[in-house]
């Protein structure tokens, strides 16, 4: 991601987000996470400014989670913040020169101290931005502890002259016994794969693109295999890509240390990683201990052409869910699915189940009437029959958040044009997606937390995230339908905060 951190330290003392806190005050201040808009059982940060993330991994029984602050997880449902431990959000990256400031990168466990950094050292690599020429040049820092990082005197480590090269995710590659570098041409729309042996020198590989979306920008490359079909002796990998800086897309191939070339019969269209309006920059958690049994993920929920404007009052922006991934087989193809790690369920209580069949009109949901907007809903419908219908949520004060099927034209919409008691410029958006039920079947799992919605289709096939801020009054569920008939199955749950953190 093109960001200069510097410049969003000043965006946050002009916003009044540093201004005379301490973590002391904080830890006094009982209204802590229950700011208004504040998510309950999504992670955002004590205050200031949450962006792409900027490393992932597992760890010595732990998810660690840097966005040049750090979190940590032993479930992926309750955090604790390590980092920052004072008033500087960018507390743990040390020692680089005054015209070098910070864009996105990753972080790995040198386990066998191949850079000479010492063994197990943590190692961030990052594009390092040079303020007064706009260059975009590959960085490392390296730690001890993982939780202050020192700037290595001999960077930049990659360095092509070129003010478009940004956003790195190093992991290491066991066949060749090398580390690999997948890091984003933007302008040019190419990800281009690099090798080392000690993370200090790098040879180029290979490039891969343009291809699917080739509009304006590709950023924040992730690369990482995947069992199809639920079969961990038949793995492909996955090149997931942000474009436009609002979206993401993917793409499935084979990966042999050097190129990476698409399955056959790779569609020549993009393949969307989430088809609503707030998802990107997302990363998988690397598995150091090589203990995981799924490949899980979180993503930045927002858009920049408003993500500096929205009306938290702790900070700005949070991160998704943590969600599995996986290959599946579909009539059409091979396509990701994302589904909701499982351990969110601890957070569910007071459990509504029922089965309804639609009537004309819109209703309220008299079952389910949860007082704020923090719960869970996994409903089916059966869409055998010709209907549009769909569930009106944070509704009250005239507001309310739309989610539409047309089981004629197979596609779900959601629109947000009137949802939110804030101003926020280029917020009233509409997303749309062709969404085919399966077996007659249209299946959606939603979360709902005070600022965000996110949808599941069908096992996670389709995936929408997208930004609310609604009023503290908008907490109504409604039901629609054009005409009467269809069946719906219902359970909800209300969800817990993931607190504390």
């Amino acid at each position: 991601m093109k960001i200069n951190i510097i410049d969003w330290i000043k965006v946050g003392f002009v916003l009044g987000l540093f201004q005379g806190y301490s973590i002391m005050g904080y830890a006094q201040n009982t209204e802590l996470y229950k700011e208004k808009y504040r998510p309950q059982y999504h992670f955002s940060p004590r205050k200031g400014w949450i962006g792409d993330p900027s490393g992932f991994i597992y760890y010595q029984n732990k998810y660690h989670m840097y966005w040049w602050g750090k979190a940590e997880s032993e479930d992926l449902v309750h955090y604790k913040q390590i980092i920052p431990n004072n008033d500087s959000v960018f507390s743990c990256m040390k020692g680089a020169p005054e015209n070098i400031a910070y864009f996105t990168g990753s972080i790995l466990i040198d386990k066998n101290n191949t850079a000479g950094f010492g063994k197990n050292a943590y190692v961030a690599a990052y594009t390092a931005f040079e303020k007064d020429t706009k260059k975009q040049a590959q960085g490392i820092s390296y730690s001890g502890d993982g939780l202050t990082f020192d700037y290595y005197q001999g960077n930049p480590v990659l360095d092509i002259e070129s003010t478009e090269f940004r956003d790195p995710t190093v992991f290491y590659y066991e066949p060749t016994k090398k580390w690999i570098m997948v890091v984003a041409k933007a302008l040019e729309k190419k990800v281009k794969f690099y090798s080392s042996s000690d993370l200090k020198k790098w040879e180029w590989m290979s490039d891969f693109g343009p291809a699917g979306n080739e509009e304006r920008a590709w950023e924040c490359p992730d690369l990482f295999q995947l069992s199809v079909d639920d079969n961990p002796l038949n793995k492909k990998w996955v090149l997931v890509v942000s474009i436009n800086w609002n979206k993401e897309q993917y793409f499935i191939g084979n990966f042999d240390g050097k190129e990476f070339k698409l399955i056959e019969n790779h569609p020549k269209e993009a393949l969307y990683v989430d088809k609503g309006l707030d998802y990107y920059a997302s990363r998988t958690f690397r598995d150091y201990d090589n203990t995981l049994k799924t490949v899980s993920t979180m993503g930045w929920v927002a858009t920049w052409d408003y993500a500096p404007h929205v009306p938290s009052t702790y900070g700005k922006g949070f991160w998704s869910l943590p969600r599995d991934l996986a290959l599946k087989t579909f009539p059409e193809g091979l396509r990701m699915i994302q589904t909701p790690v499982k351990q969110l369920e601890q957070l569910r209580y007071d459990e509504i189940s029922f089965q309804h069949t639609l009537e004309m009109g819109v209703h309220r949901l008299p079952q389910f009437s949860p007082e704020e907007n923090c719960y869970e809903m996994d409903v089916c419908f059966d869409v055998s029959s010709k209907n549009v219908f769909g569930f009106n949520l944070c509704v009250g004060e005239g507001r309310k958040v739309v989610i539409s099927y047309d089981t004629e034209s197979n596609s779900l919409l959601i629109d947000r044009m009137n949802c939110t008691d804030a101003s926020i410029p280029g917020f009233g958006r509409v997303a749309f997606a062709k969404v085919t039920p399966e077996n007659n079947q249209l299946k959606m799992h939603i979360f709902v937390d005070k600022s965000s919605i996110e949808l599941f289709v069908n096992e996670g096939k389709d995936v929408f995230t997208l930004l609310t801020y609604p009023s503290e009054g908008q907490t109504g569920i409604e039901v629609f339908a054009l005409q009467k008939g269809t069946s719906m199955k219902f359970k909800g749950w209300k969800l817990k905060p993931s607190s504390p953190y």
